[in-house]
């Protein structure tokens, strides 16, 4: 039996606090690595890659580029590692299909979806000054990972792994602000797109796997053992960015770990006996068919409106208790139970 390649990625936190230093890099050898943009372009022609429609040179002013066009996205990037070039393609491919997988019903992409990756900061930070107007300063100051702003995913090189869980991650926010009629409260939002950070490659498929999330499953053992999980009502209500403007960061680790968590126990716990609770709050949000009041509808719609406190408030609370539950005390413990579980069976 031949041998079949296998790559774990896993990611640090995806928000303005940043990551801790890259050391997981897939090896690059200088031996047959092509030297520019057309020696590149020849060779991703040449390796036949299956999710890879079209591959061109891009002209741009922040590095020699290539546009990579698949069934479902276009990816600008000025990335020269051959490993990650080719291996891009499939991975956006296979997260697309795993974004559709946490509905019941097929979503297809009529206008491709938009990656721009860049082979260091420094070309990354020139564009999203170019590219992000006010904002900018603000995606300037994460210190390794990625952002989504309007319409598009913009990355840089931060190690193959990590790269594509960052891409990953917020790509899901992409996916979701295209075709959700309302936006997602922010325990939802950030719960699901960290089911698509971790995963393996075989044999040139990709493999989404939310239990080998080490980073999520070691942040939440060490808010268990420390006694500092967060409510359950007082989670649901949360928005992160309060925390991130205040630089808390173990606030912010302990929010996203939870949500993480919460995603995977409706998900999950019982044999999936809540999935089909968990489908229709995703449904019915695609749709615009959740029981909100004329205000939180007009918020969840207008992107343009700050998702505040107020709103996840509100929102979360009325949310949780129309398609999960209002019983907050049984679930609580049902859920901090499923916590120990999957922190107890960690990879």
């Amino acid at each position: 039996m031949a041998r079949r390649s296998l790559l774990i990625w896993t990611i640090g936190i995806i928000c303005l606090t940043g990551c801790g230093p890259d050391n997981i890099r897939m090896s690059e050898t200088s031996a047959g690595r092509p030297q520019n943009s057309a020696e590149t372009l020849d060779y991703l022609l040449g390796r036949n890659l299956p999710s890879l429609e079209s591959v061109e040179v891009w002209t741009n002013k922040y590095g020699p580029g290539l546009k990579l066009t698949t069934a479902h996205y276009e990816i600008f990037t000025t990335l020269s590692k051959p490993g990650m070039l080719r291996r891009i393609p499939g991975f956006v491919e296979s997260v697309y299909r795993a974004y559709n997988s946490q509905l019941p019903e097929l979503i297809e992409t009529r206008a491709k979806l938009t990656v721009y990756l860049f082979a260091d900061r420094r070309q990354w930070e020139d564009f999203t000054r170019d590219f992000a107007g006010e904002q900018a300063e603000t995606f300037c100051s994460i210190k390794a990972g990625a952002y989504y702003h309007n319409g598009a995913c913009v990355a840089y090189d931060i190690g193959a792994e990590r790269t594509f869980a960052v891409i990953g991650h917020e790509g899901w926010h992409q996916f979701t602000d295209r075709h959700f009629r309302f936006r997602l409260p922010s325990w939802l939002d950030e719960g699901v797109a960290m089911l698509f950070e971790t995963g393996q490659a075989q044999d040139g498929a990709f493999y989404l796997d939310p239990a080998r999330n080490a980073y999520r499953l070691n942040a939440l053992a060490k808010t268990l053992t420390g006694g500092r999980m967060i409510p359950l009502k007082e989670l649901i209500a949360s928005n992160p960015g309060d925390a991130l403007a205040m630089d808390r960061t173990d606030a912010v680790m302990t929010f996203y770990s939870q949500s993480y968590a919460l995603v995977r126990f409706l998900q999950e716990a019982d044999g999936g006996r809540r999935l089909g609770d968990y489908h229709r709050l995703l449904t019915d949000g695609l749709r615009g068919d959740w029981p909100l009041d004329r205000v939180s509808k007009k918020i969840a719609t207008d992107r343009n409106i700050p998702r505040n406190i107020l709103w996840n408030h509100i929102v979360g609370l009325v949310l949780f208790e129309e398609y999960v539950g209002d019983d907050f005390e049984r679930i609580e413990k049902e859920y901090l139970a499923f916590c120990r579980q999957i922190v107890e069976f960690r990879t």
